[in-house]
């Protein structure tokens, strides 16, 4: 469901629309009245109920109080995590392939209470995966994952390692192969200061943490190769010799992916045991219940959440 006040709703309903007759079929974890006024619902006890051409299925999770589209509401807070974890708990028992989330409000979350910094770091605790997670921010144009996510810079600076850079490059690299299906998967890892150091002039992060990185995943057997100046790494030829940037901070990694394409990127979280996508944008309360709402991410996190079943089906 995501937070009921944003446009979850609005986009949820046109995804359906869009999807209604070619799928992938979905069911929503979300108020029954909530979504009716958007589209016709079918109020379903299991995912088998579903006739995805009639209606959108809605597996109730009943919220607390009325939503005003743009305000949220702490009291619903409690439906939006219940919403989460019943959508990992159906494909953790095999009745649904995968699970995309609409977008959150971390800060309303957060004053009810909720631990978590974000999605990510919640799916991880529920699935038993907590420190393996590592987002992936995906579009036809570019894949790229970011080493360090929801922290200030300055921490995220503090927080980078070898190790973790290892770490992220590592469960990229299987789940290109496993999810993604590119046999032999081509890491370009990024630089972190400009011109990748200058040669120390700039830096000596390059030379301390990234190049040792890069080193063992070489001993490893991974197709690796940097550290590339992050200014010239997302270029049209440069993304033609890589199938995913390996990045050291947040803004790094996902700068680049939505000026190429903010409308179709998609958020996938990888190192879980289940798949997960969700749209590449936030609640947009400001635009909510006005029908402004552009659904393309939307439906793009469910087409690549489908597409990711269907390849480990074929693997498993």
């Amino acid at each position: 469901m995501g937070d009921p006040a944003s446009i979850s709703a609005e986009i949820t309903a046109a995804a359906w629309r869009h999807l209604r007759e070619t799928g992938p079929a979905f069911a929503v974890l979300a108020d029954p009245d909530w979504l009716s006024p958007h589209a016709p619902t079918q109020t379903i006890t299991s995912p088998a109920e579903a006739r995805f051409a009639q209606a959108v299925p809605v597996l109730p999770v009943p919220l607390a109080r009325p939503v005003t589209p743009g305000q949220p509401d702490g009291a619903n807070a409690a439906a939006t995590i219940a919403s989460i974890e019943r959508a990992v708990r159906l494909v953790q028992t095999g009745q649904a392939s995968a699970v995309v989330t609409n977008p959150i409000a971390k800060s309303v979350l957060m004053a009810a209470g909720f631990p978590h910094p974000g999605h990510t770091e919640f799916l991880a605790a529920l699935t038993g995966a907590s420190g393996r997670e590592i987002m992936m921010l995906a579009c036809p144009q570019l894949r790229v994952v970011p080493v360090t996510i929801h922290v200030a810079l300055r921490a995220a600076l503090e927080a980078l390692t070898t190790a973790v850079i290892v770490h992220a490059a590592r469960t990229t690299h299987d789940a290109l192969r496993r999810d993604f299906a590119v046999p032999q998967p081509r890491l370009a890892i990024a630089g972190l200061n400009p011109h990748a150091g200058e040669q120390g002039r700039m830096g000596s992060e390059e030379a301390t943490l990234i190049q040792p990185a890069i080193d063992q995943l070489r001993a490893e057997g991974i197709h690796v190769t940097g550290p590339h100046p992050p200014d010239t790494m997302f270029t049209e030829p440069a993304r033609a010799r890589y199938d995913a940037a390996i990045c050291m901070y947040h803004d790094q990694a996902l700068i680049p992916l939505k000026t190429l394409d903010m409308n179709g990127g998609v958020n996938v979280t990888l190192g879980l045991p289940i798949i997960r996508t969700s749209p590449d944008h936030g609640t947009a309360f400001d635009i909510a219940g006005r029908g402004l709402a552009d659904p393309s991410s939307l439906i793009a996190a469910l087409r690549l959440a489908d597409d990711m079943a269907r390849k480990q089906a074929v693997l498993f």
